[in-house]
């Protein structure tokens, strides 16, 4: 099944209202098209950007405070912002919701999730202490060993499968970056 969500309804240009249908283009997926000023707008997926941050054997877990899934456990990431980077988004996302002093390393994990329309972006960051300042989207911030890690609970499988790839990693003794699709 397609993700469409069709959630356009009035053009950003001129605000008259759009219809879905396909371009004139030659264009093969409808869209939504302004019926005055002929704008055609494209939807495209949105990229969810975090980190791995890990210290020694453990990594930092957030409790969320938010929905979708609150109380529920994460790896600190969220939406990235037009203007920033994929990296920088995740760097911004990790400071925001663990308050934690890390420096990033490099991309680990990408993850297609379509029924939803997002790209995951997953980045391996070192820990520079286990000293946390949580924001207003995190319960509680917290360190755990693989054999700790709360697999019940934790809020998306898209950071199950990273969690699942980043300790096969981790005992291999060498990390690679892994792609995935998601249904």
């Amino acid at each position: 099944m397609s993700f469409q969500k069709q959630l356009i309804k009035h053009c950003r240009a001129c605000g008259s209202a759009v219809v879905y249908r396909l371009p004139d283009d030659g264009d093969t997926k409808q869209r939504a098209i302004c019926t005055q000023c002929h704008l055609v707008h494209y939807e495209n997926p949105l990229n969810v950007v975090g980190t791995i941050p890990s210290f020694g054997e453990r990594v930092l877990l957030c409790k969320r405070n938010i929905e979708p899934r609150k109380g529920k456990w994460t790896l600190p990431a969220g939406f990235m912002e037009l203007g920033e980077s994929t990296a920088e988004g995740a760097a911004r996302e990790t400071t925001e919701e663990a308050g934690a002093h890390f420096k990033m390393g490099p991309l680990f994990s990408v993850m297609s999730v379509p029924r939803v329309g997002q790209v995951h972006l997953y980045f391996l960051a070192q820990l520079e202490n286990e000293q946390f300042d949580p924001g207003f989207e995190t319960q509680e911030a917290r360190m755990f060993s693989e054999a700790e890690i709360p697999w019940e609970e934790l809020a998306f499988r898209t950071v199950q499968e990273t969690l699942q790839h980043y300790f096969a990693d981790k005992k291999s003794g060498s990390f690679g970056v892994h792609t995935l699709n998601i249904d």
